[in-house]
């Protein structure tokens, strides 16, 4: 029989209460037990210091008084010590927590690093933060209820049972453990249809939020078409949605609380009943009775924070469950057993009869061959759609290939780290994303441990330096959410300065100054010609002018490369690629009449 997927994920969240790599924690969970264990004694003797006080008042003021005063000396401070004991508990023990908590959420965001490009292209942003978020905030949550809540309640309907037992009769004892199973019963019912509601609830609130993320990540599209209605209606219908639930959820809280109370009171009622009787017939005394009432209430108190206690162990493993899934999840891309790291010669680049599709049924590139000499530079131009940029993604093995094989340097890049792999391979994309961090930050991301001196050489390359330094706060200044206080152009430039600084043995430039205009790509393109020098180089390229000057240029079209060679033998075979030059030049001096009227 299959453990349920609850059982599951507890016991996977287990080791983290107590880990192995970590004896100091295990000395703090050992620790935290004791005082558990030691609060819980007190608690239970508290009532019968109550009893005997109780007692000696009743033989009259003058046969106990001394022995009540201390007796009732006692209740007090035993209940100072219950709370002095929890309170020295929760000190020893958060440690532990928030050491767990750290422990799951760097395994967590390890993860998601390591998974594929197709899962984060295919995963809304806002959805996969909430995940890890709840998901983390539900360990520290579920080691304090599990250590502090249902282990002490077991041991005190344990001791009371046999108080009951022992003084007033098996009757009691029964009744008190039908109440308690009937009340757990009761518990698991009501609280598993919540957690189907709640199910719903998270669901609707992680489509609220998936939504949320992504209208403001595309803000500036939003606000070209001028959608902010049509965002605004989206949302609306996923926070309805959203609100619906939460209702309901309250809703079955009510009736869980009420069916709670109902099932205490009623078991409260007898147990009185049972002991006034019994002081009735002369078999109890007065202080039997406030020895039941006092440890029902004790009992009680436990077993109201069991029920709430449950439901949020519950709800916990609801969000764990889904955080383990994505723990679980076997990234597409991953190291061959043993492989070693790449080793860098030349940078000679070779694609030999490669085949890919990012769909089985939508094929991308087709017996694709191209050999990039080490230093060379290979132009790779096309109309869109046509398989330029997949050629990058490829040499960086964020996919693999259906077909054929990719060398730098006669190794498969399969069969090298992927580590090593990226490390000497560095990119000038298309569409530049910044951290939210200032423009050294972004420039250093390049090479970690780099210098400022080094920062401002690859700036002063990528031609931004001057730039930086007419802010008021220079490279300290913040570029905001992935760079949006910068130009296009100058996002371009700080990504060349990253690259530069990188240092790479293989450089792909992927439409690198496509966000540019006329006087600033020719500055660029200088930069970038230095930069190239002595490194293999794949330019992806729309705009032709930016290539004239490459070694090899290919030109592909469906996935496949149907013309090959350079800018002046492309020219005189009068193929694609001299229609597409003329076409461009047209529409450069189109523009450029444009421009002068």
């Amino acid at each position: 029989m299959q453990p349920s997927p609850s059982f599951t994920t507890l016991r996977r969240f287990l080791p983290y209460l107590w880990p192995a790599e970590s004896p100091g924690l295990r000395v703090r969970v050992a620790v935290a037990l004791v005082l558990v264990l030691l609060a819980k004694a007190i608690t239970l003797v508290m009532p019968f210091a109550y009893k005997g006080a109780i007692d000696e008042l009743a033989k009259g003021v003058d046969a106990g008084i001394a022995l009540a005063v201390g007796l009732v000396v006692a209740y007090a401070g035993a209940r100072f010590g219950g709370v002095l004991f929890d309170n020295l508990r929760n000190a020893v023990f958060e440690r532990v927590g928030q050491t767990a908590a750290r422990n799951l959420a760097l395994d967590v965001f390890a993860q998601i690093h390591r998974l594929s490009l197709r899962f984060h292209l295919e995963r809304r942003t806002g959805s996969l933060t909430r995940i890890v978020e709840r998901g983390t905030k539900s360990v520290d949550t579920m080691l304090y209820f599990l250590l502090f809540n249902i282990a002490p309640t077991i041991i005190e309907l344990t001791a009371v049972c046999i108080i009951f037992g022992v003084k007033l009769g098996w009757p009691l004892v029964v009744a008190t453990l039908v109440m308690v199973a009937v009340y757990i019963l009761y518990t698991r019912i009501v609280t598993d249809w919540r957690n189907r509601v709640r199910r719903q609830m998270v669901d609707h609130d992680n489509k609220a939020t998936a939504r949320a993320v992504d209208s403001l990540l595309n803000y500036e599209t939003v606000k070209y078409f001028s959608a902010e209605q049509v965002e605004h209606d989206h949302y609306r219908g996923a926070i309805t949605r959203y609100r619906d639930a939460a209702v309901k959820n309250e809703t079955s809280l009510a009736a869980l609380n009420v069916g709670q109370s109902l099932i205490t009171n009623l078991m409260m009622g007898a147990a009185m009943a049972w002991t006034v009787w019994g002081f009735a017939q002369g078999r109890l005394t007065v202080g039997d009775v406030v020895l039941v009432n006092t440890l029902l209430a004790q009992l009680f108190r436990p077993l109201d924070m069991l029920g709430w206690v449950y439901r949020e162990i519950k709800q916990g493993l609801i969000d764990m469950e889904q955080m383990f899934t994505l723990l679980d999840t076997e990234a597409e891309i991953e190291d061959a057993p043993g492989a070693p790291p790449l080793a860098v010669s030349g940078g000679h680049v070779r694609f030999e009869h490669v085949d890919f599709a990012y769909e089985a049924r939508r094929p991308i590139l087709h017996d694709l061959d191209l050999d990039v000499a080490p230093g060379a530079t290979l132009a790779i131009v096309g109309h869109s759609g046509a398989g330029k940029s997949t050629i990058s993604r490829i040499l960086y093995r964020f996919y693999d290939i259906a077909g054929g094989r990719v060398t730098i340097d006669g190794q498969d890049i399969s069969q090298v780290t992927q580590a090593s792999l990226r490390a000497a391979i560095g990119i000038v994309p298309q569409d530049t994303v910044l951290f939210n961090d200032s423009i050294a930050y972004n420039i250093g991301y390049g090479r970690a441990g780099a210098s400022q001196a080094e920062i401002e050489v690859a700036a002063r390359q990528a031609q931004i330096h001057d730039f930086v330094m007419s802010l008021p706060d220079g490279y300290e200044t913040t570029v905001g959410e992935r760079g949006l206080k910068l130009s296009g152009g100058e996002k371009q430039r700080v990504a060349i300065a990253r690259t530069i600084l990188k240092d790479p043995a293989i450089l792909i430039l992927d439409e690198a100054t496509s966000a540019l205009d006329s006087a600033t790509e020719a500055d660029i393109q200088s930069a970038l010609k230095r930069v190239a020098e002595h490194r293999t180089t794949l330019v992806i390229a729309h705009r032709l002018s930016t290539v004239v000057d490459a070694d090899e240029i290919i030109v592909m079209d469906q996935g496949r490369i149907v013309e090959r060679g350079t800018h002046a033998l492309l020219l005189a075979r009068d193929g694609l690629y001299a229609a597409m030059w003329l076409r461009q030049q047209a529409e450069a001096e189109a523009e450029a009449m444009e421009a002068a009227e």
